[in-house]
């Protein structure tokens, strides 16, 4: 009986004597990267592995950088709120002067 290898438990696991990944049948033509030779198959394999191991931290990176893009619009937000605030008591304070100064000329 001849048992073939998965890809948790190859067959042998030395990378040349493993087949070259051949794109399943039930893909769409195009979409599959064509066949390479055993050492194109041998870097396909450990690129692939290494690109998804890295998948989470890129997605962590990239719900990183929303967070800190949606932290600065918000710290941009409370500074526009803060300087009206302080807009608008600088013209209050502007116009309490004037009234005290008139007062002032008028007596």
């Amino acid at each position: 009986m001849k048992t073939t290898g998965t890809i948790d438990r190859p067959l042998t696991h030395d990378p040349k004597k493993q087949a070259p990944m051949k794109p399943s049948t039930g893909e769409p033509a195009g979409s599959a990267i064509p066949d390479f030779t055993a050492t194109g198959a041998i870097d396909l394999r450990q690129n692939r592995t290494r690109e998804m191991q890295l998948i989470p931290e890129a997605l962590a990176r990239a719900h990183m950088h929303d967070r800190m893009h949606e932290a600065e619009q918000e710290r941009r937000a409370m500074r526009l709120v803060m300087a009206r605030r302080m807009q608008r008591r600088a013209e209050r304070a502007s116009l309490r002067a004037r009234r005290a100064l008139a007062m002032a000329v008028m007596q």
